[in-house]
């Protein structure tokens, strides 16, 4: 049975009828509806930069573009800021073309404690070309042949281990007995955990080699780069007859957060970089990057003024 509804009326209103549209007549009785369009995302897309092209710079935050900081010895083109320089690289910037002649090239490491995952370490990282921690060698700078031992903070965080103190003893001792200038130029986190007291002993071992250096009244010239730390600050890198670091370079033996947990103390500004320790003495220059080649010709200039006169009248 058929039943019949009845709306309510306001009265005095007309309630208007809702305007019906008839479907298409091949729709069979279905209402179609069109759906709402899937507006893009909001969210602002990042654009993808290759690699191996920009490099932020970690102190005023300028893209540089790396073929143009490699020209500039990996130094910010903005604010001077010093990047971390490749072993390689450095002795490259230093020496006259073709003129290094590197000693002890293929000594390495040996697993002497049998320290677990110590070979395997060692393998890898020799694998991107370098042997150990340091490059050693003869080289012409300006006109001055000098012994030239250069750390390499990319091999195991430029750690000093019995090769590494090995090869500067015997660049050293090569250098006394050419009588030629000693310069190193350091970069280190300190001694090698991984050879125990082998590694501590290269501490002695280094000194030892320069104290019969000086005494042969020969210049010893020690640049300190970022950063220089523990054991090799400890012992060569801080007994240079002339010690020279880079600006902005964090220079010390333990590092500044175990000073001030041991200590209970607030450090002051700038504790521990070049500019503090020259304002305290232990440093006596500070020398840009790009300004080191030519700064190290003229001191040797006046510290093997003594050796060529001595060799000129005899």
């Amino acid at each position: 049975m058929a039943t019949t509804t009845f709306s309510k009326k306001a009265l005095g209103v007309d309630t208007p009828e809702p305007a019906v549209t008839p479907p298409p007549a091949n729709s069979n009785n279905t209402t179609s509806f069109l759906k709402k369009p899937k507006m893009g995302s909001t969210k602002s897309r990042k654009r993808d930069i290759p690699e191996g092209l920009w490099t932020k710079c970690k102190k005023c935050s300028t893209m540089l573009y790396d073929k143009d900081l490699d020209e500039n010895l990996k130094v910010c083109l903005q604010c001077g800021f010093h990047f971390t320089l490749g072993a390689r690289e450095r002795v490259h910037s230093l020496v006259e073309t073709c003129s290094f002649e590197e000693m002890d090239a293929e000594m390495t490491s040996v697993d002497v404690l049998q320290f677990p995952a110590y070979p395997k370490k060692l393998a890898d990282y020799q694998t991107k070309g370098a042997k150990d921690a340091v490059i050693t060698g003869i080289g012409r700078l300006s006109h001055h042949r000098v012994a030239l031992g250069v750390m390499d903070f990319g091999f195991l965080g430029g750690s000093m281990g019995s090769v590494v103190g090995e090869k500067l003893a015997r660049l050293i001792e090569v250098g006394t007995e050419k009588a030629l200038p000693v310069i190193i130029i350091s970069t280190s986190g300190g001694a090698r955990m991984y050879e125990g007291m082998f590694s501590l002993m290269q501490m002695a071992k280094t000194c030892a080699a320069l104290a019969y250096h000086a005494k042969a009244k020969l210049p010893y010239i020690s640049v300190l780069t970022d950063p220089t730390y523990a054991g090799v600050m400890a012992s060569y890198a801080s007994v240079g007859d002339l010690i020279l670091a880079e600006p902005g370079a964090m220079i010390g033996f333990a590092g500044p957060r175990v000073i001030e947990a041991t200590t209970q103390s607030d450090l002051p500004p700038g504790f521990q970089t070049a500019e503090f320790l020259l304002d305290h003495g232990l440093i006596d220059a500070i020398v840009p990057r790009k300004e080191l080649k030519e700064r190290l010709a003229f001191y040797l200039d006046f510290m093997m003024s003594g050796q060529q006169r001595a060799a000129a009248t005899a």
